[in-house]
C-alpha cells in the first residue's frame, strides 16, 4: 500500500492509468489487483494484494481493500487487475461490490495481461472490443513524465524485496566479526558501571544516543558508517530507550530511508528486529508503502513477536495515511496514548 505524495502525473486514460500504477506502487504487479483511490481528480493512494487462489473466496481481501482504501478519505476509485480472466475477475468484481458497499464511486475495472487491457464497464466494441486494446507504457507520458521526475518502477515485488536483502559473502563474515568485537565491547561497558546504574541501563543509554547522533550526523555528510559503527549500533538497538530515541529522530526524509536500510541489510539476523522496524516506519512515512512492507516482512520473519513490528504491522493493514502522524513525536502513533511530563516532573 502506498501514498502517492510524490510528482504528479497527468493521468488521462485507462492507457495513461495502467501506465502510472507501477510508479504509484514502486514496482511493476503481476497476479495482483490494485485500488487506485482518488479525492476529487487527484489519486491519493494505491493499494496491491496478491490475487487469492483460484479456490478462496475472494470476498476477504475485497473487504479489506475496501476499508482501507476508505480511510483514505477517498472519494472514487479504480480497480484494475493483473492476469487470466478466470484468476482476477472474480477478484474484481468482488472489489467492486466492496467498494460501492463502501459508498465509494466506481470510475473503472480493467483487467491488465500480455500487453493489453479490457475493460469490465464498457461494453462498446468501438472503444473496448473483445480481444482487449494493446498498449506500450514505454510509450506512454506519463512514464516519460515519471522518469524525469526521478521515480523508479522496479521489475516486480522480489526486486523490492532484495533492495533490503542482508548482505552475503564477504560482507557478511565481515559484519559477523565486527559483531563480536561489539558483543565484547558491550560486556565491558556494562561492567564498568557504576553500583547506581542498575543493570548497567544509564551507561547503555547514552551510549546508544551517541551512536544514534553519530549515524545521524554521518549520514546528513553523505558518509557510510563502516563495519564496527554498525555492529555497535544494531547491539545498542536492542536496548528499547535506545531504540525508542532513534524512532522520535526517524522521519520519512531519504537520508532516514538510507540510513535504516543499509543497518538493516548489514546487521545480524537476530540484530534486525530494531533497523528493519525503524526503515519500516521512515518508509510509511515518505508514503513508500511498498518499501515499508518488504522491510517489515523481514523483521516479522526473524522476531514475530517484536512489538513495534507489530504495532507498525497494524498501521499498513490498517491503511492508516502518514498524515496522521504530521508533528511526530509529539502526537504519538495513532491509537497509542504519549504522556506529557508535568513541568514539575521536568524539574
Amino acid at each position: 500500500m502506498s501514498s502517492t505524495d510524490r510528482p504528479r502525473l497527468a493521468v488521462r486514460s485507462p492507457a495513461d492509468l495502467i501506465a502510472a500504477v507501477p510508479y504509484l506502487l514502486g514496482f511493476h504487479p503481476a497476479e495482483s489487483v490494485v485500488v487506485v483511490a482518488l479525492r476529487g481528480r487527484q489519486i491519493v493512494f494505491a493499494a496491491r494484494a496478491d490475487l487469492p487462489e483460484p479456490t478462496a473466496d475472494p470476498a476477504g481481501p475485497a473487504q479489506h481493500l475496501a476499508g482501507v482504501v476508505h480511510r483514505q478519505r477517498a472519494d472514487a476509485a479504480t480497480v484494475v487487475g493483473y492476469g487470466p480472466a478466470a484468476q482476477v475477475t472474480p477478484t474484481v468484481d468482488a472489489v467492486r461490490a466492496a467498494l460501492t458497499e463502501a459508498g465509494l464511486a466506481l470510475l473503472d475495472a480493467l483487467r491488465v495481461t500480455d500487453g493489453r487491457w479490457w475493460s469490465y464497464l464498457c461494453t462498446e466494441a468501438g472503444c473496448c472490443p473483445p480481444e482487449g486494446r494493446p498498449y506500450d507504457p514505454g510509450a506512454s507520458q506519463v512514464t516519460a513524465s515519471a522518469v524525469f521526475a526521478g521515480q523508479v518502477a522496479l521489475p516486480d515485488r522480489a526486486a523490492l524485496a532484495a533492495q533490503v536483502s542482508p548482505v552475503q559473502g564477504p560482507a557478511r563474515l565481515a559484519m559477523r566479526r565486527a559483531t563480536d568485537d561489539a558483543e565484547r565491547r558491550l560486556v565491558g561497558l556494562v561492567e564498568r558501571a557504576p553500583g547506581s546504574d542498575l543493570l548497567g541501563g544509564r551507561s547503555l543509554r547514552a551510549a546508544g544516543v551517541a551512536a544514534v547522533r553519530d549515524a545521524l550526523r554521518r549520514q546528513r555528510r553523505g558518509e557510510r558508517l563502516d563495519d564496527a559503527e554498525v555492529a555497535w549500533l544494531t547491539l545498542l538497538l536492542t536496548h528499547l530507550p535506545v531504540r525508542d530515541h532513534a524512532w522520535e529522530r526517524t522521519d520519512g526524509r531519504e537520508r532516514d530511508i538510507a540510513l535504516w536500510t543499509d543497518v538493516l541489510r548489514r546487521a545480524e539476523p537476530e540484530l534486525i528486529a530494531a533497523p528493519a522496524s525503524l526503515l519500516t516506519f521512515a518508509a510509511w512515512r515518505a508514503g513508500q508503502g511498498a518499501l515499508a512492507a518488504v522491510a517489515l516482512e523481514r523483521a516479522l520473519a526473524v522476531h514475530p513477536d517484536y512489538s513495534l513490528a507489530l504495532l507498525l504491522d497494524d498501521l499498513l493493514r490498517r491503511g492508516v495515511p502518514p498524515s496522521e502522524l504530521d508533528g511526530w513525536p509529539a502526537v504519538g502513533l495513532p491509537g497509542v496514548v504519549r504522556r506529557k511530563r508535568s513541568r514539575r516532573a521536568g524539574r
